[in-house]
């Protein structure tokens, strides 16, 4: 974008929103209208102020062009790969959603999360009750990106420019298999594939030209980042794409591999203990796991679908994006939180889950935890409100675009006042002010965070006694956040 003459040359500054004045240019003004000096914009002197700076550019180009007041297009459209062999589950052709923006060098590919499945039986009945998971066959033509798929900048500050692409997940094997279907082979599992296949068309569509690569995912999509982000960069520079920098965000994909609360037959993916999932879906997909994680889990290689094992092996920069009280690690752990309060048992698993985690994040430099019981982020429209430690996600992905600059150039900490490391510290869910609203599984009323404990078996007197101190303080300091 350029700006000319003395609009452009005027500072961005906060405070008021001046309207732009529609003076008519003088005929002096107009001649030198050709030779006019042009400002491009510097994006990084309004990082403080987005929001103040994006009214204003409004303003101008409504100014200018009445016509850009309507609404621009912003989906995404739907393409089916070229190598027709790289199918979903059902063999109908896989594909991915592009919007492009011609301006920007920076590219996102998401892979789209939907648990998994893992034996004839269960994926039969996957079939039939979620079938877009497992087949193109009925893909809308378009998709609307939202979060940090939005092209809104007041949804997405810090990558709404970019060239954003989705990978619907219908390979149902978390994005690791590379098993076609076969007459033997009721069904396809080539998730590993149809991320190469993509890279692949995307080079002829402007990726060839890109600077950064960002392979984001949320749930089954988010654990797909961590099994892929490493292969997607050798396989850009076996094809002679070497200056395109290739990094992971992985969002409620890092899974333990824990003991459940109660032990339950392994009939289907929701009961079945994470470990024992993976174990059999491996086999059954044929899964590839990276390189360097299969040598050091030699004949183990279940280990690699679990963040904190596989993370020490990846060599590219990955961001983690983590609820600290996951819904779905809950529920593969059997603590299903319906109606019922629930038990001191439960109510110690739980904490401890956080306990654990943050046990396993604390090494990792560039992430971003809080203490929420939820699952999936980075694509709600919310996720700009949650923070940790007063830094947003977004911000916090920001100062990472900047440490991984600054640390190409020559090796410095990262700069201050802009952290990457984010992790709450206090101990139950939704003790954040900030964490997203929670509703009544049974009613869907809103609670409050008082109201959310109460009704989870948390007893305030109790717990108050413990710590030696007021019902009424304990009170304030949980609806604080404190």
């Amino acid at each position: 974008v350029t700006l000319s003459g003395a609009l452009g040359a005027r500072k961005f500054r906060g405070g008021r929103n001046p309207q732009p004045r529609r003076a008519l240019p003088s005929a002096h003004y107009r001649d030198r209208a050709e030779t006019t000096e042009s400002f491009s914009l510097d994006f990084t002197a309004v990082e403080e102020n987005m929001d103040n700076f994006m009214t204003q550019v409004k303003n101008l180009a409504q100014s200018l062009y009445p016509c850009s007041a309507q609404k621009l297009d912003y989906d995404m459209k739907l393409h089916f790969l070229e190598n027709t062999s790289v199918t979903c589950n059902d063999g109908t052709p896989a594909g991915y959603y592009l919007k492009e923006s011609k301006g920007s060098r920076r590219w996102l590919i998401f892979l789209e999360g939907g648990w998994y499945c893992f034996n004839k039986e269960n994926c039969n009945s996957r079939y039939e009750t979620m079938r877009r998971l497992m087949s193109s066959s009925n893909w809308p033509q378009t998709k609307t990106g939202t979060g940090i798929l939005s092209s809104l900048p007041e949804e997405n500050p810090h990558w709404w420019n970019a060239n954003m692409v989705f990978i619907p997940y219908c390979s149902s094997d978390v994005w690791s298999g590379a098993t076609p279907k076969t007459d033997q082979n009721d069904y396809a599992f080539m998730g590993s594939l149809i991320i190469k296949e993509v890279v692949k068309d995307l080079l002829t569509k402007g990726l060839d030209n890109a600077k950064i690569l960002l392979l984001a995912g949320s749930s089954a999509g988010g654990t797909g980042v961590l099994l892929n982000v490493d292969s997607v960069s050798e396989l850009l520079e076996e094809l002679g794409h070497t200056n395109i920098q290739v990094r992971g965000l992985s969002d409620s994909g890092w899974f333990l591999d824990n003991k459940q609360y109660r032990c339950t037959d392994c009939v289907d993916t929701i009961n079945c203990a994470p470990t024992e999932v993976i174990k059999r879906g491996i086999k059954y997909w044929g899964g590839v796991v990276p390189e360097r994680c299969r040598q050091a889990y030699e004949g183990k290689e279940w280990n690699c679908f679990f963040g904190y094992k596989v993370y020490p092996t990846i060599k590219r920069p990955v961001f983690i994006v983590q609820w600290l009280f996951d819904e779905a690690q809950l529920t593969v752990d059997n603590i299903h939180l319906t109606g019922q309060p629930v038990q001191e048992g439960q109510w110690r698993y739980i904490q401890n889950l956080g306990t654990e985690l943050r046990n396993t994040l604390k090494d990792v430099p560039a992430m971003f935890a809080p203490a929420c019981l939820s699952h999936e982020f980075i694509t709600r429209n919310y996720w700009t409100d949650v923070q940790v430690k007063g830094t947003s996600l977004p911000r916090a992905l920001h100062c990472w675009d900047r440490s991984l600059q600054e640390n190409s150039r020559n090796n410095k900490s990262p700069p201050k006042g802009c952290p990457v490391h984010l992790i709450d510290s206090c101990p139950w869910p939704h003790c954040n002010p900030t964490c997203p609203t929670i509703r009544d599984q049974s009613t869907g009323q809103e609670m409050n965070v008082i109201q959310f404990l109460m009704h989870m078996g948390f007893d305030v007197q109790k717990m108050a006694h413990q710590q030696g101190m007021d019902p009424s303080k304990l009170l304030g300091m949980l609806s604080s956040g404190s």
